[in-house]
C-alpha cells in the first residue's frame, strides 16, 4: 500500500532534507562544545538534532525540518511527532522504507488520533531514514508527524478524533 503516487519523490526529498539534518548542517542545533584529545588538540562534539515521539514543533521560516523548534505542546505548534518505527531490513532502499510507511497511517494513527486516517482531517508526513543515515545509531528510524491543515494547534492531537 502506498500513501500516494508521489511517495517515492516525497521520500527522496525527505531523504535529502534528513541527510542535511543528520550531517549537522541545520541551524537549530546548539553550538558544539569543544573537547580535547590526548595530545591537547581541541575537537568539536557534533550533535545531531533528533525528533522524539511527543515532540511538538513550530515550523521554521526556512521550511526545513531541521530548523523546526521544539516547544511544549500546550503552546501553539505546527506539528507533532506521534509515532516512530525502526526499519529492520539489512539493506537500505526506498522500497524498503516505503513498506514501513503504512505504519504511520494505520493502527498507530488510529490509536493516537482516535479515528481512522481515512476519516481524519489531519495530515500525516514523514521524516524517513536515508542511505546516508542507514548505518548510524538510530539511522533507521522513520518518524511519523501530524499537522492540522487549519493551522497551528495548542495541546496534543492525541485523542483529537478529527
Amino acid at each position: 500500500m502506498k500513501l500516494h503516487p508521489g511517495l517515492s519523490l516525497f521520500l527522496a526529498t525527505g531523504a535529502l532534507t534528513l541527510s542535511v539534518v543528520l550531517t549537522g548542517c541545520g541551524g537549530s542545533a546548539s553550538a558544539p562544545e569543544p573537547s580535547s584529545t590526548a595530545d591537547g588538540a581541541e575537537t568539536e562534539n557534533v550533535t545531531t538534532p533528533a525528533v522524539q515521539v511527543g515532540d511538538c514543533r513550530v515550523e521554521a521560516a526556512s521550511g526545513m525540518p531541521e530548523d523546526a523548534e521544539v516547544v511544549p505542546c500546550d503552546e501553539p505548534h505546527d506539528e507533532e511527532v506521534f509515532h516512530q518505527v525502526t526499519v529492520r531490513e539489512e539493506d537500505f532502499s526506498i522500497e524498503t522504507v516505503d513498506a514501513y510507511t503504512t505504519e504511520c497511517v494505520g493502527e498507530a494513527f488510529t490509536e493516537f488520533v482516535g479515528v481512522a486516517r481515512e476519516k481524519s482531517a489531519l495530515i500525516v508526513y514523514l521524516i524517513p531514514p536515508t542511505a546516508e543515515t542507514w548505518d548510524q545509531p538510530d539511522g533507521r528510524v522513520l518518524s511519523c508527524l501530524l499537522a492540522d491543515p487549519a493551522g497551528p494547534v495548542e495541546g496534543t492531537l492525541e485523542g483529537a478524533a478529527r
